[in-house]
């Protein structure tokens, strides 16, 4: 398993072309699971766990890898199952999210596959653990699950959701009101910080899905022959998306004429691994790591103040 992500650098062709690789592990049972590779630090062999007290029942402990210390969480706890259990015998995958490094353990690490993001769908209704889902698709006839892991990580060590004092004053509230903004995110959690975090600063939200709703609603507007910045001051995209990600969402409003102007920002928990060449090469405004509720709304800010100047 050393190798399994040797060539992870090489993969970064795949962004922008609509694909991604997942990395397939198991819990307890039988479900099969997947995270995206680009999240994916390293994966080990579960090492020694130092307790650590007051912290949530989902951290098993903290392992000391390479001159740090990092929380392990348990995913099976932290989806509302049973713990994984003979822990030595396990892996962890140590991952980079939202600016912040943690392991997950897991029963057992399969392997690597690469998939087209039109290939991954959202969840259907009725799953037991829809909650921690942000996707499901298949693998060789067997269904994997996407674990949302932005809604665990805000479970297990909440962030900070408002915006500090100062940052926002009258003048502000009152020029935001004249601006609307387009959400685009398949995280539940995401969606909510972003849209609590806009509307704190006094803008008007639209919330989307993934980048094909984005697409067709951005497409249907101006189909029916509106000013796309006249709707929208800026679109703030996550890049992991089902169906369409931010990438490609981002190169089909740059290629279409009615579209082209509109301000883009790339939001995204791929900090630390994010090839922030592609943010150009995609024609985005703008990149920032999730969630730091102060950096998006001043840059939001300071985008509607320069249109209006």
């Amino acid at each position: 398993m050393a190798g399994v992500l040797d060539t992870v650098n090489q993969r970064t062709q795949l962004v922008g072309e609509n694909r991604l690789e997942l990395l397939l592990f198991r819990l307890n049972g039988k479900h099969l699971y997947g995270i995206n590779v680009f999240k994916v630090k390293e994966i080990l062999q579960c090492p020694k766990l130092t307790s650590m007290p007051h912290s949530s029942h989902v951290v098993r402990g903290v392992a000391h890898i390479r001159g740090g210390t990092i929380p392990i969480l348990d995913l099976g706890l932290a989806t509302g199952a049973s713990p994984i259990e003979n822990i030595d015998q396990c892996f962890v995958i140590i991952t980079e999210y939202n600016r912040r490094i943690q392991g997950f353990l897991v029963r057992g690490v399969e392997r690597i596959v690469n998939m087209n993001w039109s290939d991954i769908q959202p969840p259907p209704k009725g799953l037991s653990n829809d909650n921690y889902l942000t996707a499901v698709c298949q693998v060789e006839k067997e269904m994997v699950e996407i674990l949302d892991v932005e809604q665990i990580l805000s479970e297990v060590a909440p962030t900070r959701q408002d915006i500090s004092a100062g940052i926002v004053d009258d003048s502000v509230q009152e020029n935001a009101k004249k601006h609307h903004i387009l959400i685009v995110d398949d995280s539940s959690v995401a969606r909510k910080q972003i849209k609590r975090c806009m509307e704190q600063v006094g803008f008007e939200t639209t919330v989307l899905h993934d980048g094909r709703e984005a697409l067709d609603h951005l497409e249907s507007l101006v189909a029916e022959g509106k000013d796309i910045t006249e709707v929208f001051s800026m679109v703030i995209s996550d890049i992991e998306m089902p169906e369409m990600d931010g990438y490609t969402l981002t190169t089909a409003i740059r290629n279409d004429s009615r579209l082209q102007d509109l301000f883009i920002l790339l939001h995204t928990s791929l900090s630390g691994v994010f090839n922030e060449a592609m943010v150009k090469k995609v024609g985005a405004d703008g990149f920032l790591a999730k969630f730091q509720p102060d950096e998006l709304a001043r840059l939001a800010i300071e985008t509607v103040q320069a249109q209006t100047e």
